[in-house]
């Protein structure tokens, strides 16, 4: 299918409309989530559209991978928009970072098909949560509050990734939603707690999450890793189909989206990725 699509405006104007495929890195902190808010709230989505704004053309709505929530940040959120500015991509990418907040930058910006859709047209999405154990050590506490969940309790390593491979596969996750109106049927493909830079990260991968899922699942680990919840205990967790079974919602700033893949999952493909841009 070809990129562009001539739209006409009226007699003798036809306006050439390209669709753009956007890489975003954000940092979530100053920001009440991606999604634009009709009472004017700072969002991601309404930073980068004003951005487009202040440049030649007609643009569409910005149109992102994942619609993140307050406080949580991207390492690389896919995103398309329609748009008929002639500037080449390059320089669209470069002109965009001037006008964009200092907290949202354009990663990469390429043209792409025009049913090439950001959202419907994702298979699975790869998250990142970050945790900095501080009970002995408390260097980068100030510094990284904005970035990383701290954890002064001694953690049962061990338990908790026992506990992660429970959520691997399909299941129904109700009891990981908040407040879910879809289906609660989801495949995760990779859910593993690693030491990794001095931190305790979970890496966690799927064909969909629920709302809040991945920040209960990670509340769910903390409460084996602090023995409030056995190893074992995981499949009763998910078969309740009961929120109160599964561990508390942990803070936002934590959360990073790393991954919206567009063909089926392939664990050594996403590990590249994501060892490119995971910091």
């Amino acid at each position: 299918m070809r990129s562009v699509s001539c739209r006409r405006r009226g007699v003798g104007d036809t306006r050439v409309t390209r669709r753009l495929r956007l890489l975003l890195e954000y940092d979530g902190t100053g920001f009440q989530g991606w999604q634009r808010q009709l009472t004017g709230e700072r969002t991601v989505q309404a930073a980068v559209e004003a951005a487009l704004a202040a440049l030649p053309g007609r643009h569409g709505p910005v149109h992102a991978a994942g619609r993140t929530d307050a406080g949580v940040h991207a390492l690389g959120m896919v995103a398309h928009v329609d748009t008929s500015s002639e500037i080449p991509v390059a320089k669209l990418r470069l002109a965009l970072n001037a006008h964009l907040p200092r907290d949202v930058v354009v990663l990469q910006a390429s043209e792409t098909t025009s049913d090439f859709e950001a959202q419907y047209g994702c298979r699975y999405r790869r998250y990142l949560y970050r945790m900095r154990l501080s009970r002995d050590d408390a260097r980068g506490v100030a510094l990284e509050r904005h970035r990383c969940l701290t954890v002064y309790a001694r953690l049962d390593l061990d338990a908790m990734r026992q506990a992660s491979a429970g959520f691997l596969g399909e299941h129904d996750f109700a009891s990981l939603a908040t407040r879910e109106t879809r289906s609660t049927r989801r495949t995760v493909h990779l859910c593993e707690l690693r030491e990794e830079r001095g931190e305790l990260r979970l890496h966690v991968a799927a064909d969909g999450f629920l709302r809040s899922m991945v920040r209960t699942l990670v509340g769910t680990l903390l409460s084996v890793g602090k023995g409030a919840l056995a190893a074992d205990a995981i499949p009763a967790v998910l078969a309740a189909r009961d929120r109160a079974r599964a561990g508390r919602n942990v803070p936002p700033q934590g959360l990073y989206f790393v991954e919206a893949g567009y063909e089926p999952w392939d664990r050594a493909r996403s590990e590249a990725l994501a060892g490119r841009i995971v910091v």
